[in-house]
């Protein structure tokens, strides 16, 4: 069982699209496998930002796997039910499991021990993990082409960067700075 999970992270580091396209890689435990994924990706990234400001570890485990739902969440409407091929008929699990499973690169942000190290690690990281995205979304979306699956993702991305920055403005305005003029 630790050999699989092993396989799936190295796989996954390595962009190996056939990670995705094995059934065998999404059993019954595939599910729990890519939760333990973002969970280790969040304390990862909190290891990383740890290093030039404190963050809560355990936090960061939560955000992780609120992150991993609304990611699965957005690929899975926007590639499943408003864009999908013809051959598009997957279900939310898998398409939740491979995102999971894409997110394996950001464990290398353990490895920003330093402040120097942390933001070429972490950039170096996030892009890694757009790239998997981008191939377990065409590889389980049975999509014909990159570009769809990259706009798929993309668009992910975007939706999900303005809900956080609307997020974060909202409660910007809630701080007794913002009472001062």
């Amino acid at each position: 069982m630790f050999g699989q999970f092993l396989n799936i992270i190295v796989r996954s580091i390595k962009l190996d699209k056939t990670l995705y396209k094995d059934n065998k890689n999404f059993g019954e435990a595939a599910i729990y496998f890519a939760g333990l994924i973002m969970i280790l990706d969040g304390l990862a990234g909190a290891v990383a930002a740890n290093t030039v400001i404190k963050t809560a570890v355990a936090m960061s485990g939560l955000t992780a796997i609120l992150t991993w739902f609304v990611w699965g969440l957005f690929i899975y409407v926007i590639g499943v039910k408003l864009f999908p091929d013809k051959e598009t008929k997957v279900p939310f699990k898998k398409v939740l499991t491979a995102v999971g499973f894409a997110h394996a690169p950001g464990l290398l942000r353990f490895f920003a021990v330093t402040p120097d190290l942390m933001i070429p690690i972490i950039f170096l990281t996030q892009f890694w993990i757009f790239a998997g995205l981008i191939i377990s979304t065409k590889q389980v979306l049975n999509l014909k082409s990159n570009f769809k699956s990259f706009g798929i993702v993309f668009l992910s991305f975007l939706i999900i960067a303005f809900l956080s920055i609307s997020f974060v403005m909202s409660k910007m305005n809630a701080l007794p700075i913002s009472n001062i003029s």
